[in-house]
């Protein structure tokens, strides 16, 4: 027969085994919970700094693209806002009509202002005199055309691979975050200029540099707080992306994202079009 006292100890036994069972299976879960949810906020991170890439490299191509336009483009809309007043002028002297008045001092008034001192010799005048180019203005040879500024492809495979390396994101350490946050924004200025020497001895810099601090386990507390930042930078991004696409410069890009430059050739020879005809036209009311 069973020993009683021995039938009483067996479920004593399994009794005080099922809380911790129970306590096993519990920690189980919220262990894999959390590494479900720190998987998600690494590739929120990793997302984020894509799209983070992708913006900035549109902001340049936006601001490249916007400083070619207007010194290219620029002088020739000037133009044409001149002829415009000068043809309104000529026909008003030749009719006298109040109405003819009226419009020639409206085109006047929609030519640019005089700039100031300071706006009219910016870029053209330094300590060593006249740049070439307002030099080949006064003495009307040819104006060389705008530097290009628009990053080579290994400028951008280098600016993308240390972006991705040292992006500020991927700290969780405040001194860490700063110290990776001012070398980008070194490794920005060097992209933007189109420096590829710059960005290859930056990459340089940061392989010699400190290895980045190791990543401790986080709290899910934490985790979730880190993932709705994640979330609140990606709006704050994709206001930014929206605002440059919905820009002139930013239109003109995406009507031709492959060789924009092309763009601006065709763009100028409409405008040299219309000079042609307005040139024609004050010609005509001038005889």
């Amino acid at each position: 027969m069973t020993n009683p006292e021995a039938q009483q100890q067996a479920r004593q036994s399994m009794s005080d085994a099922e809380p911790q069972a129970e306590s096993h299976d519990r920690s189980q879960e919220e262990t894999q919970a959390a590494e479900r949810l720190e998987r998600a906020v690494r590739a929120a991170e990793q997302a984020l700094i894509e799209f983070e890439i992708a913006v900035e490299t549109f902001r340049v191509e936006v601001e490249n693209f916007s400083r070619l336009h207007h010194q290219r483009l620029g002088p020739m809309y000037s133009r044409l806002d001149e002829l415009d007043a000068l043809i309104a002028e000529a026909l008003a002297a030749r009719t006298g009509d109040p109405e003819d008045l009226r419009k020639a001092r409206e085109a006047r008034g929609l030519v640019q202002p005089m700039p100031g001192v300071e706006e009219l010799f910016h870029g053209w005048m330094d300590s060593e005199g006249l740049s070439p180019e307002a030099a080949a203005m006064l003495t009307e040879r040819p104006v060389q055309p705008p530097p290009r500024v628009r990053p080579s492809e290994e400028a951008r495979r280098i600016y993308r691979e240390l972006a991705r390396k040292a992006h500020p994101d991927l700290a969780e350490e405040e001194a860490e975050r700063e110290r990776r946050g001012a070398f980008i924004v070194r490794v920005n200025a060097a992209y933007a200029a189109g420096d590829e020497e710059a960005l290859r001895a930056l990459a340089e810099e940061w392989e010699a540099g400190p290895p980045p601090p190791e990543r401790r386990a986080s709290r899910s507390e934490e985790l979730y707080a880190r993932l709705e930042w994640l979330a609140e930078r990606k709006e704050m991004l994709a206001a930014v992306a929206a605002e440059l696409e919905s820009s002139a410069i930013g239109a003109m890009i995406k009507m031709a994202p492959e060789d924009p430059d092309a763009l601006l050739d065709e763009i100028a020879e409409q405008l040299l079009a219309q000079a042609s005809e307005k040139e024609a036209r004050l010609a005509e009311l001038a005889r």
